[in-house]
């Protein structure tokens, strides 16, 4: 056990002593809420700096008027198709949109001329636009009038609450849980790649510069294998928690230098009912304070750090043996393939079912299966799984991990000193079979 644990440490110190290491776990929180922040500047920059483009409209049916926007501006000063292609031609319009004489119960034949592709957001703007027209227009024809149905139309807002067992009450939000399993989902998906990746890299390199060899003559391959796999992977929950002390830091900082208020305070003062009354959004913000209050985060944080190891720990594995069976990266293509599959399958999974409907029998399957069950489960927590389920696709995960190591450890302990041949999975499987 010692060796293992020494194993477990220089693994570990290697890596989180490198400058990539420092260098990504510190700057990794700022980029992506840099990246957001440029993009939203730089839309807004274009937006305010972007000329009025003006579309010429010819409209043959006489029933269409097209309000201007502050992008668009719409106008009907002549008649003549050609001529108003031409316009586009010369640039004195954007684009030309043409409404031919047609049936209202049966529009068709609308086109757009540009001497640019529009954009999509183009594209739908003017499709809703006549799509409102048309219909008021059915409207007219029928004898009703639409600014009765307008005000006739309502919108409702039905909130979600949960019962417990015991009877407590919970409000929930179908986004909030959908955004945090999709977060958690993926993160899984990625750390098990990268951190995958690391341990068949690094088993290949020490295999290649013969260090191994020096390496097994004091411990056994199945040490090696078993603290690298930990090493690395205490790694990457080190680089996970880092993350969410700088996040919730940063989140704390930010929120306080823009003079905004923390969830806490705003309770604080929603409690009180003479703020409440100034407070316009009151009540909409005070269900959103219950959503947000209403998350088990520690639990979430929690299963994260189960699922990450679990699932971590499974594919680190079969990685290893990867790297342990080649002598070069280009060499371990074919037998990463049967790894992938699973993950893919998981990975879909979680958009296709997971996180449309959670409790549905696939879903519960694929948060079953130990090579589908971290980035599935996580998918599913923050809708609430019972406890049964949690328990029952831990302990499946923690004996896919022995069975995974086991099988992994057979072929670590003869690949890890094989060199000059390139092995098959019949040779694989003979590694398998050998009691030695």
């Amino acid at each position: 056990m010692n060796k293992i644990f020494l194993v477990i440490q220089r693994e570990y110190l290697a890596r989180v002593k490198k400058k990539s290491f420092l260098i990504a776990t510190l700057l990794t929180p700022l980029i992506f809420p840099a990246i957001m922040g440029i993009f939203v500047w730089i839309a807004v920059s274009e937006r305010e700096n972007q000329s009025l483009r003006i579309i010429e409209v010819i409209d043959e049916t006489g029933l269409f008027f097209m309000e201007s926007s502050e992008q668009y501006a719409f106008t009907s000063s002549i008649n003549d198709p050609e001529e108003a292609k031409k316009m586009v031609q010369e640039g004195e319009r954007y684009g030309f949109l043409y409404i031919p004489k047609m049936e209202i119960s049966n529009p068709k034949g609308i086109q757009f001329f540009g001497i640019e592709n529009p954009s999509m957001s183009l594209m739908s703007y003017l499709e809703s636009a006549l799509k409102r027209k048309i219909e008021d227009q059915r409207l007219y024809d029928k004898g009703i009038d639409p600014t009765v149905l307008k005000e006739i139309r309502t919108q409702v807002s039905i909130q979600s609450v949960t019962l417990g067992e015991s009877g407590e009450e919970k409000i929930n939000d179908a986004t909030v849980n959908y955004a945090i399993g999709f977060l958690a989902g993926i993160l899984i998906y990625i750390f098990i790649f990268v951190y995958g990746n690391q341990i068949m890299q690094g088993v290949i390199e020490e295999k290649s510069s013969r260090i191994v060899e020096i390496l097994v003559s004091s411990l056994k391959p199945f040490q090696l294998m078993l603290g690298k796999i930990v090493g690395i992977g205490a790694v990457g929950l080190t680089q996970f928690l880092i993350w969410v002390v700088l996040i919730g830091t940063l989140t704390t900082l930010v929120t306080g230098v823009l003079g905004m208020q923390m969830p806490q305070q705003q309770a604080m003062e929603l409690a009180n009912p003479e703020m409440a009354q100034a407070t316009p959004d009151s009540s909409e913000l005070a269900d959103i304070l219950m959503v947000i209050q209403g998350i088990d985060f520690v639990a979430i944080v929690v299963n994260f750090i189960i699922y990450f190891l679990g699932g971590y720990l499974l594919y680190g594995a079969l990685f290893a043996a990867v790297g342990s069976a080649v002598d070069a990266p280009s060499d371990a293509q074919q037998f990463m393939f049967p790894i992938t599959i699973p993950l893919i399958v998981a990975y879909m999974g979680l958009f296709v079912f997971v996180l449309q409907e959670p409790n549905s029998t696939t879903s519960f399957w694929l948060s079953m299966v130990p090579l589908t069950s971290p980035i599935a489960m996580m998918g599913r927590i923050s809708y609430g799984v019972p406890f049964w389920e949690l328990a029952l696709s831990i302990g499946l995960l923690v004996l896919g991990f022995l069975f995974t190591t086991w099988l992994a450890g057979k072929i670590y302990r003869i690949g890890i000193l094989m060199h000059g041949t390139k092995p098959t999975y019949k040779i694989l499987w003979k590694w398998i079979r050998s009691s030695q």
